[in-house]
């Protein structure tokens, strides 16, 4: 199985500090150990999506009430309830929130019923409704040690799970804006192939509004608030 970038004993230290900064090293466990208490007195928070208001999810795994995580997971749940039919999800994340029936692969993480696989050489006869991604194509190509453009990567990637798709099915993904430079032009520039794409930007700790491409775009990641200060949703429909 290919090496992460943070494979190791001090490779895990070393990425997270160049991704995500050195405070972050500090601040994090004191999130996580702050959790169980600051969480019960959290103010509910709802965002527009699609026309409908989704709330927030707060959450002591991954401190999801202090990033985006906290927006991502119901837009994943809201899609997952639209759909009937066959679900794969790319990256292991809802299985951290709770039982599911879905499948799920994962090029690098271990858990019970993760099929460990590069989405671009697993094979399958299966055809899915609907393939959701949260927070992971902006890894690829950037946080692992393969060699080549992540821009490509992650376009192949798109094009591997497309080709999973039932007829009427879709794919699914959320990004953070301005952690991947390549996949952020890839964006700015629409040439991924998306056939809806919506964004969220983050006007306080919990707090995030559909914003224009215009206004989201070049968003910085950690800054004004940690991890990421904006998101894009994308749809990608099965080839025609």
């Amino acid at each position: 199985m290919s090496a992460h970038l943070y494979s190791g004993p001090t490779g895990k230290v070393r990425w997270f500090a160049r991704r995500f900064g050195w405070s972050e090293i500090f601040l994090l466990p004191l999130r996580k150990l702050a959790s169980p208490i600051v969480r019960p007195f959290l103010r509910p928070r709802e965002f527009e999506y699609r026309g409908e208001r989704l709330q927030c999810v707060y959450e002591n795994y991954n401190v999801t009430w202090s990033n985006e995580r906290c927006a991502e997971l119901p837009i994943a749940r809201w899609h997952l309830a639209q759909t009937e039919g066959p679900v794969l999800e790319v990256g292991n994340v809802l299985g951290h929130y709770g039982p599911h029936s879905h499948t799920v692969i994962d090029k690098y993480e271990t858990a019970p019923s993760v099929i460990n696989a590069d989405i671009t050489q697993w094979q399958t006869d299966w055809r899915f409704a609907l393939i959701i991604s949260i927070s992971t194509f902006e890894h690829i190509g950037f946080d692992d040690e393969a060699e080549g453009d992540s821009g490509e990567k992650i376009r192949g990637a798109i094009a591997a799970c497309r080709a999973l798709l039932a007829p009427d099915g879709c794919l699914v993904i959320t990004v953070p804006l301005g952690y991947n430079p390549a996949l952020d032009d890839l964006i700015a520039n629409e040439t991924l192939g998306a056939n809806e794409a919506r964004f969220l930007l983050r006007h306080s700790h919990r707090e995030w509004r559909e914003a224009s491409p215009n206004k989201a775009l070049g968003t910085k990641y950690g800054k004004p608030f940690p991890y990421a200060n904006g998101l894009w949703i994308a749809q990608f429909n099965a080839p025609s």
